[in-house]
């Protein structure tokens, strides 16, 4: 073990934790797996029902870091150069000059984006795995930290293109907030009956310390026991009769990292099997295909996953710290 202090990767967690509840009600989990994306420098993608929240929650996290910020709503005819930008020919200098499109911010917010076509859609494809985007054979690197908030509506599909498994590849984890409690939707009401707490928000980190945090996060210490165990896991994907498409090892690269940061934000130097077995679903779950038999079944993929869950046996280790590590 290094003796890597998560102190200050903690702080920061609790203060966009606090500040994000401002405007959320609840969700903390969700408010939690997101710091893990953004320490991650990863993207999410927010699945769930109209009305929930998500634009909000995605709004409310831009906000509360010193990061440039833009909003893409998708549509059907929205197109490729409405995202990355467009060379226009400027008479006076006689010269061609590049606008860049909302993609070169740091925080893009990519609303409804399974409303627009495939090519608009593998527009972003560059951007978010190569961080960089190239216009007219000209390649432009986008300012770091670099993140895709995506939102979608899984239940309405008419007028809607799916997100090919490429893309949805490139989200580093898939998150649904759910209904709130009752008392959390009082709550709610109350919050929002005079004026949204949104436009007050102020931000609590800038960009310089989410990506110092970052790169403090790639530091958190992961024994071998747990690289076998996620190793496992993964590969349980990958010969199930369950499945008709298992994980690829981005998928097995994205759990160690986003573990890597949960454990961080959680005060600790070093992961835990329990650190892995939370992040599967957000982390695996988008990236797999239940097989004919299983959607006959009506099996999804949270339960097949709880099953590998099950089947593979934990590790057991008395110090996770690896202190008396060679």
């Amino acid at each position: 073990m290094t003796g890597l202090d998560t102190s200050a990767i903690q702080e920061g967690g609790r203060r966009v934790r606090e500040n994000v509840a401002r405007v959320i009600v609840g969700k903390e989990s969700v408010v939690e797996l997101m710091l893990v994306a953004l320490f991650c420098e990863g993207h999410v993608l927010l699945e769930d029902v109209p009305g929930i929240g998500k634009t909000t929650l995605a709004k409310a996290l831009a906000r509360s870091l010193g990061c440039t910020f833009r909003r893409i709503q998708f549509t059907p005819d929205l197109l490729p150069s409405d995202i990355t930008g467009v060379s226009i020919y400027n008479q006076a200098t006689r010269e061609f000059e590049f606008r860049a499109g909302p993609v070169f911010a740091q925080i893009v917010l990519a609303d409804e984006i399974n409303r627009a076509g495939p090519r608009t859609q593998s527009a972003l494809l560059e951007a978010m795995q190569e961080r960089q985007v190239t216009v007219d054979g000209i390649t432009r690197a986008l300012a770091p930290p670099f993140l895709v908030l995506a939102t979608q509506n899984p239940i309405e599909l008419e007028g809607t293109f799916p997100l090919p498994e490429a893309q949805l590849d490139r989200f580093l984890l898939r998150l649904s907030l759910g209904y709130p409690e009752p008392d959390e939707e009082r709550a709610i009401l109350r919050r929002f009956r005079l004026e949204d707490p949104l436009v007050g928000l102020q931000p609590v980190l800038s960009a310089e310390q989410v990506l110092a945090l970052a790169a403090r996060c790639r530091q958190v210490f992961v024994h071998e026991a747990i690289e076998d165990y996620m190793i496992a896991l993964v590969s349980a994907t990958r010969t199930s009769d369950a499945l008709a498409l298992g994980a690829s090892p981005r998928g097995t690269l994205a759990l160690h990292r986003t573990s890597q940061a949960l454990a961080a934000l959680q005060g600790r130097s070093f992961v835990l099997p329990d650190d892995v077995q939370r992040l599967i679903e957000p982390v695996l779950g988008h990236r797999l295909i239940p097989s004919a038999k299983m959607r006959l079944h009506a099996k999804g993929i949270r339960d097949i996953l709880a099953d590998f869950v099950a089947q593979v046996p934990v590790p057991v280790e008395e110090n996770w710290s690896g202190e008396h590590s060679t």
